[in-house]
């Protein structure tokens, strides 16, 4: 680790437990990464820069080619795992952390940016929020808004990809409250939600034990949904944080919005969600457009 905690003992016993007890104070920052290594990179870039250092970087490398992903200055452990999915890289992630004492956790995407303060507000809000899931405010980044003609130059960096979720259980599907709309503050107040994205999705090990590892039989898509469900169904609080703030470049391991990849998996995922959790009208007519 880079990091020291306590003074320096005489016992072997007494430093590793020192060194114990200051990696249960960290938070684990577990994210997926899948070819490209630019926005890792950027990503690692932001996480170097924050004013809170209580936290360790967990990497589950799916690449099929593994590049480099330099971490020495940071307080990081590289996973290299195979492509089985996102919640199975999350799970490995999770896992890692557990191994080190690590109770809290934050699943987050790599092709994200953040300002200075993030993890200082991520863990005053483990601290004022135990035993609670919770999510926060995403942006588009500049220049990776779904819309772009739709915004003047002042509104980029602005324009909102997710300040809270909702579920339509007519059709089984989920919806960011407030995609696409420029903020003006109309979506500040922490509340409950019904659904939190695998974009920024946070819990402790409270959460963990009841609710168990993500469901590894989803791929890509719908795992967090999934998880959302669960988190409900055991009777704990599933927040929005508005002052939990990131930038999202949207898409970036699947082609993009709207391509065949991106379609199809989120098809295939949606199938599953379904069959899982809506009510029944709902599931077939749900599998009928998966066949047509």
């Amino acid at each position: 680790m880079k990091e020291e905690c306590g003074d320096d003992q005489p016992q072997e016993y007494t430093m590793f437990f020192d060194i114990l007890e200051c990696m249960t104070e960290h938070t684990a920052i577990i994210t997926v990464a899948y070819k490209n290594y630019t926005v890792l990179h950027e990503f690692l870039d932001c996480l170097r820069s924050q004013v809170d250092k209580n936290f360790h970087v967990f990497i589950s490398d799916a690449s099929p080619e593994k590049g480099v992903i330099n971490v020495d200055d940071l307080d990081a452990t590289v996973i290299p795992i195979e492509n089985n999915g996102y919640a199975y890289g999350v799970n490995v992630g999770v896992r890692e952390a557990r191994k080190m004492g690590i109770t809290k956790f934050c699943v987050i995407n790599d092709d994200v940016v953040m300002k200075e303060n993030f993890t200082q507000i991520l863990n005053g809000i483990f601290a004022s929020h135990p035993q609670a899931a919770f999510g926060g405010k995403i942006y588009y980044a500049p220049g990776f808004e779904f819309h772009t003609e739709k915004y003047s130059k002042d509104d980029l960096g602005n324009v909102l990809w997710y300040a809270g979720g909702t579920v339509d259980w007519k059709h089984s599907s989920t919806h960011h409250r407030g995609v696409d709309v420029v903020d003006t503050g109309q979506f500040n107040t922490v509340e409950s939600t019904e659904f939190v994205t695998g974009c920024l999705f946070c819990f402790d090990q409270a959460v963990l034990d009841a609710v168990g590892f993500w469901d590894e039989k989803y791929f890509l898509y719908y795992e967090d949904a999934d998880y959302s469900e669960r988190v409900k169904h055991a009777d704990i609080p599933l927040e929005y944080h508005p002052d939990l703030v990131i930038w999202h470049k949207n898409a970036q391991s699947t082609d993009g919005s709207g391509s065949d990849l991106h379609v199809k998996l989120q098809k295939k995922a949606h199938l599953r969600f379904a069959w899982k959790y809506a009510p029944w009208r709902t599931k077939l007519h749900v599998l009928k457009n998966y066949l047509i």
